[in-house]
C-alpha cells in the first residue's frame, strides 16, 4: 500500500534563521524606503519617493520607454505617467519621440536632472561609506555579494 509522504518540518533552529532573516529585511526595506523619500528631496524638495526610483531607473537604462518602466517597477502605465509628468515638470527627463514608434517616446535625463541624481548618488554612497567604514573590507564585499546572490534570485523569480 503506497502512503502519501508529507513534508518534513524544518528543525526550529533552522526555521529561527528564516524568521530572522524575514525579520531584518522587513527592517532594512522600511529603512531603505526612508532613504528614498529622503534621496528624492535631495534632487529636488517636490520628488516623491516614487518617482525618484523611476528616475534612478532611467538615469540607469536611458533611453527608456514608459511601459518598460511600468513593467520593471511592476505597476500600471497611469501610475508611472502621473511620476513620469512630475518629473518632466521639475526639469528632469525630456520625451523625445521614438524613431521606431511614433506612438512611443522615449525618455532621458536632463543636463539638470543627471546633475542632481549625481549628487544624491554621491551623498548616498558617502553615507554607506560612513556606516560600514568600521567593518573588515573582506565583510563589506561579502555583503555585498550576499545582496547581490539574494536580487539575482528574487529577480529570476518575479520574471
Amino acid at each position: 500500500m503506497l502512503t502519501e509522504t508529507q513534508p518534513t518540518a524544518a528543525p526550529a533552529d533552522e526555521h529561527e534563521a528564516y524568521c530572522a532573516v524575514e525579520h531584518q529585511l522587513g527592517v532594512l526595506f522600511r529603512r531603505s524606503r526612508a532613504l528614498s523619500a529622503q534621496m528624492g528631496r535631495a534632487v529636488h524638495p517636490e520628488l516623491e519617493p516614487g518617482a525618484y526610483g523611476i528616475l534612478v531607473r532611467i538615469g540607469d537604462v536611458a533611453p527608456a520607454r514608459s511601459s518598460d518602466l511600468a513593467a520593471y517597477f511592476g505597476v500600471g502605465k497611469a501610475t508611472v505617467s502621473r511620476q513620469l509628468k512630475v518629473l518632466e515638470e521639475l526639469g528632469l527627463i525630456e520625451r523625445e519621440p521614438d524613431p521606431l514608434d511614433g506612438r512611443a517616446h522615449l525618455l532621458n535625463l536632463t543636463d539638470e536632472g543627471r546633475q542632481r541624481l549625481d549628487r544624491a548618488r554621491s551623498a548616498r554612497q558617502d553615507r554607506f561609506h560612513a556606516l560600514l567604514a568600521t567593518w573588515p573590507k573582506k565583510d563589506v564585499r561579502s555583503l555585498a555579494q550576499m545582496l547581490a546572490r539574494l536580487n539575482d534570485l528574487t529577480e529570476s523569480i518575479s520574471t
